[in-house]
């Protein structure tokens, strides 16, 4: 049975060592006869030192095998290392290189040996490649470059060199370790996500310009939709506007009617009645005295007749008192005419300042007075109304309110056929100078008109006039 190997570490362990083994194996048998101690002396040594030498190659070759295990397991990692490794000198050729980096450039080990790695790298990349190996040289420091490296097709792919400088010289030349990286696959998915990001911001533009494009769209569905009502609008306010006219046509010819036959049956009959007494008195002789004055008399009433009737005409047409004493005035003469046709009791309420209106504006509120109290007198069946004129912050404010019947202030106002002409030409009146106009009416509490006209400023000021007695107006 072989001895054990032994690790020897110096030569008294060996000497030991030595000894032990040539006890053991000296075989069991008598010793010779001592006829020359010197002879035998000489004979232990040499077998001691024979031991001893086989104990030194048991170690060596022992130091061998582990060596070579050694050389073997670092020859395999540095051949098959996921990274390429490679041994340069300071013109770049290549000293040494593993398996990893001659697959990657596509070339056999043994052709790489003493060529320039600057042949594998692609040109618009050598410039820098060039200023990295010159910077490796220059100082201890570890440098790092990205570039694009050809392989013996080639065809480039990205690589990542990294290098440091060599401490011992080989030959009297310096030279350095380098590792390459393929970063192909680290540069595509790197492109994929620039890519992607992208896309993805392209995406989150395009859902933004669907999500503004949806809202224009709503917009213009809205705005059409508005346009829409507003043309039915415009087309219910044309046709309204055409009734309107149609309307005023018929009340005018109607007034002009009203007034054709009061002129011929009041006006006519009275003038000749007066041209009558006056073919009589020119026929009669001698005259009369007495029967003279009679007939004076009676043309001269006849002629009154006339001139009351051609005022009222005139007061109706237009009240020049309106123009010559104001809005206060014209409705007093107006609301007193009023009550003493209709005997319906009015009570009016005024200030002083709605006289600083212009002229346009009094018109306005005479004529809503007049068509309010008109309509109370034909449909309302009241037998009380107050008609009230005070001031607002920025407008003047007329009320005309009566105690009659009520009715349905859409279907009169808002309606394609009505007959209250009157009240529409109102609303038409107070909306042309820009103010507004109301009707408020409900069973039991009657029907009130309104209209509001604005003033500039603080508006006029003045204090209140009141009527408050019945059928009168201060």
């Amino acid at each position: 049975m072989p001895n054990p190997p032994i690790k020897i570490s110096d030569a008294v362990e060996l000497r030991r060592h030595a000894e032990v083994r040539l006890k053991k194996n000296r075989p069991a048998r008598p010793a010779p006869p001592q006829t020359d101690a010197d002879a035998r002396r000489m004979l232990h040594e040499l077998q001691v030192h024979q031991l001893e030498l086989e104990l030194q190659n048991a170690e060596l070759q022992q130091a061998r095998d582990k060596v070579e295990t050694l050389l073997k397991t670092y020859t395999d990692l540095y051949d098959f290392a996921p990274v390429g490794y490679l041994s340069l000198d300071e013109q770049g050729h290549i000293l040494e290189v593993n398996l990893t980096a001659s697959t990657l450039l596509g070339v056999e080990r043994s052709r790489l040996i003493k060529q320039r790695l600057q042949n594998f790298v692609d040109p618009p990349s050598r410039p820098l490649f060039l200023a990295f190996l010159k910077k490796i040289f220059a100082g201890p420091r570890k440098q790092i470059c990205e570039l694009s490296l050809l392989n013996e097709r080639g065809i480039p792919f990205w690589a990542d060199l990294q290098a440091a400088p060599a401490d011992e010289v080989r030959g009297n030349r310096k030279w350095c370790r380098v590792a390459v990286s393929d970063l192909t696959n680290l540069k595509h998915e790197e492109e994929l996500r620039q890519r992607m990001e992208i896309m993805a911001a392209a995406n989150a533009d395009l859902k933004k310009e669907v999500v503004r494009r949806q809202k224009s769209e709503f917009a213009l569905k809205k705005s059409e939709a508005h346009y829409a009502r507003l043309f039915q609008q415009s087309q219910h306010m044309q046709e309204h506007l055409r009734h309107l006219s149609r309307q005023l046509l018929l009340s005018q010819e109607e007034e002009r009617k009203r007034i054709s036959r009061e002129l011929h049956d009041e006006i006519v009959q009275t003038l000749v009645g007066i041209n009558v007494h006056l073919a009589a008195l020119s026929v009669k002789a001698p005259f009369d005295l007495k029967d003279l004055r009679k007939r004076i008399a009676r043309t001269r009433l006849l002629v009154e007749k006339s001139v009351d009737i051609v005022h009222r005409f005139a007061r109706e047409l237009r009240p020049t008192v309106l123009d010559d004493l104001g809005l206060i005035p014209a409705l007093q003469s107006f609301i007193k005419d009023f009550t003493k046709r209709t005997k319906i009791r009015v009570r009016f309420e005024a200030f002083a300042g709605v006289e600083q209106l212009n002229s346009t504006q009094r018109t306005v509120l005479y004529r809503v007075a007049q068509s309010a109290l008109a309509n109370v007198h034909k449909h309302a069946h009241a037998n009380d109304v107050q008609v009230r004129m005070h001031k607002l912050k920025q407008a003047i404010r007329l009320e005309i309110h009566d105690n009659g019947k009520s009715f349905d202030v859409k279907s009169v106002l808002f309606a394609k056929r009505h007959k209250r002409l009157g009240l529409l030409g109102a609303r038409e009146r107070v909306e042309m100078v820009g103010g507004k106009f109301g009707i408020e009416s409900a069973p039991g509490r009657g029907t009130t008109v309104t209209a509001e006209i604005p003033v500039a400023g603080d508006g006029p000021k003045g204090r209140p006039k009141t009527s408050r007695k019945s059928g009168r107006a201060r």
